[in-house]
């Protein structure tokens, strides 16, 4: 089993998980510092290429920023989301998860539960391609954004689901948005370490978008906690830099390529 794995098991029921999303390298640089989890999650769907949903990112999409993604990473483990569609049956799974895998060496990849794909967690488990859950919420095959789990019914049903995640060899599992009971409930009866996103703070561990926690993504619901404005940020830089072009503040000789040659002796 990777070493890196390794550890997120051992974190079960001990020390916090932290996870965030990333998409290029120079993000993960700064987030690697202090994540035990990165993923390039579909989420790239909704914060960079605009669409209302995650459906449309496509494999070569995934790839390519986990590519770059790669470059930025030293300690966190690496995870990739599998796009819709691409592990609709067992053999597709099997064919585009090995891709990834090969392509972009990550750690893992996630793969989201329609409650009845388990056998595919099972067979990309036994091929050595280690397999991260999500259940709840899961955007690929649910339209409706609501919290999960608000009865004995449904709370049931999720923990059944998330015993079946475990049993068919996924080393962990994502809770999207739960209920605090529910997910206080799936926590305590698997083994394996629970990362949740709107599903409290019962869960082994956290995820957030990281555009959306730096408030950059314009998306906000709820459970997420606003850590920076860069939206704002980022207006007031571009708001100043337009002023200096149009008043010829910039560039001075000091930018030219070869500006040295044009600062004075002291």
């Amino acid at each position: 089993m990777n070493l890196k794995i390794k550890k997120i098991l051992s974190k079960k029921n001990k020390t916090k998980i932290v996870s965030l999303t990333a998409y290029s390298e120079s993000i993960t640089k700064i987030i690697d510092k202090f994540c035990d989890i990165i993923l390039v999650g579909d989420s790239m769907a909704n914060v960079l290429y605009g669409h209302n949903n995650t459906h449309k990112i496509t494999l070569d999409n995934i790839i390519q920023h986990t590519l770059s993604v790669q470059k930025g990473i030293k300690k966190s483990l690496l995870v990739v989301d599998m796009p819709k569609g691409t592990y609709s049956n067992p053999e597709k799974a099997l064919k585009n998860a090995s891709l990834i895998m090969k392509k972009t060496k990550c750690d893992a990849i996630k793969l989201e539960s329609n409650k009845v794909n388990f056998k595919i967690i099972k067979i990309l488990v036994k091929k050595k391609i280690p397999v991260m859950g999500h259940i709840g919420y899961t955007p690929q095959f649910k339209s409706k954004f609501k919290l999960e789990g608000v009865n004995k019914k449904e709370s049931g049903n999720l923990l059944r689901e998330a015993k079946l995640i475990e049993k068919a060899g996924a080393f962990s599992i994502v809770l999207e948005c739960i209920t605090p009971n529910t997910a206080k409930l799936i926590t305590k009866n698997i083994k394996i370490p629970t990362i949740g996103i709107g599903a409290s703070l019962f869960c082994d561990g956290q995820i957030l978008v990281t555009d959306d926690m730096l408030g950059l993504s314009g998306f906000y619901p709820k459970f997420v906690k606003k850590y920076a404005d860069l939206n704002r940020i980022i207006e007031k830089a571009v708001k100043k830099y337009t002023r200096d072009v149009i008043f010829n503040n910039f560039p001075k000789k000091k930018h030219h390529l070869n500006g040295t040659k044009f600062r004075k002796k002291k």
